[in-house]
């Protein structure tokens, strides 16, 4: 049974507003899609991205990529374990001391997927054509079904397109954080005409407009929707935090009863505060912020 329709997951996700003086004051009206409750295993962006793989790959085992603290990684194993089909995950770092290195792997292990580890140079060449024959080779997983690094292709693309059409007509501007990009890149694609859409990169280095076009035309033949990026709120790059961050996580969780996620969330509603100080966001504007973890 590979059908995530046995997985009951709470769609559409709830829609929760906050009273927050933080944007108040500003005109801004702030509310919480929260994308966190959709699945206990399979939350926020991971469901959306990953069932439509999981049904292309129609029960065939599914490989995928990440680092040795990867949520996809995380997500992936438990979709394989939930649904019964395998998982094979190609972790970026050489394995330590012949067993998972961490407590995210060792979850991983224990909902059945089989580790492979592979040295950070090969790792990032891990799309090329050649590079990634070998690498199902030496996984033993020749016939397997490959999902990219994060689980961003075109079918996940389309997958949140559904997210932005859960939005149209609730906010002004509908928020997340970036990793891959392919959140946003359909996101942007669900909303209506007069909606925007903006992301918060959790990575350094530019160059994520490029790719979420990319995948916007991989998906759908072209830029769709109102989306822009704002890059100052990375925190140093991506797996990183400051004193700074986890006070104000940990502040907004106080205040607004939430669990908020360090490496993307936190970041994402850091820069909508700041946003809203500076009238980044508008005034007499309802913001809806994606809780994607």
């Amino acid at each position: 049974m590979t059908s995530a329709d046995i997985l009951t997951p709470r769609l559409p996700s709830p829609l929760q507003e906050v009273s927050d003086d933080r944007f108040a004051r500003h005109g801004v009206r702030l509310l919480l899609k929260r994308d966190d409750l959709i699945h206990p295993e399979l939350i926020g962006n991971k469901w959306r991205k990953l069932v439509p793989n999981i049904e292309a790959a129609a029960g065939r085992p599914v490989l995928t990529f990440g680092g040795a603290y990867s949520n996809h990684l995380r997500a992936t194993a438990a979709a394989g374990r939930l649904l019964g089909f395998p998982t094979i995950g190609v972790v970026r770092g050489e394995e330590l001391g012949g067993r998972p290195p961490n407590p995210s792997l060792t979850r991983c292990a224990a909902d059945g997927m089989r580790l492979h580890f592979i040295d950070r140079s090969t790792y990032r060449r891990k799309a090329e054509p050649e590079v990634l024959a070998g690498l199902l080779r030496a996984a033993g997983a020749e016939g397997a079904y490959v999902v990219p690094e994060g689980g961003t292709n075109a079918a996940a693309v389309r997958g949140c397109r559904a997210l932005g059409a859960e939005l149209r007509g609730r906010a002004d501007v509908v928020a997340t954080a970036c990793g891959t990009g392919g959140t946003l890149a359909g996101l942007a694609a669900g909303l209506g005409a007069e909606q925007r859409a903006l992301g918060v990169p959790v990575l350094r280095g530019g160059f994520l407009a490029g790719e979420i076009l990319r995948l916007q035309e991989e998906a759908f033949g072209g830029r769709r929707g109102r989306w822009s990026l704002d890059e100052r709120f990375h925190f140093g790059g991506y797996g990183r935090t400051t004193p700074e961050l986890d006070a104000f996580a940990e502040d907004f969780g106080e205040r607004h009863g939430v669990r908020v996620e360090r490496l993307y969330v936190a970041k994402l509603l850091y820069g909508l505060v700041e946003l809203a100080r500076e009238g980044g966001l508008g005034r007499d504007v309802t913001v809806a912020a994606v809780l994607t973890a």
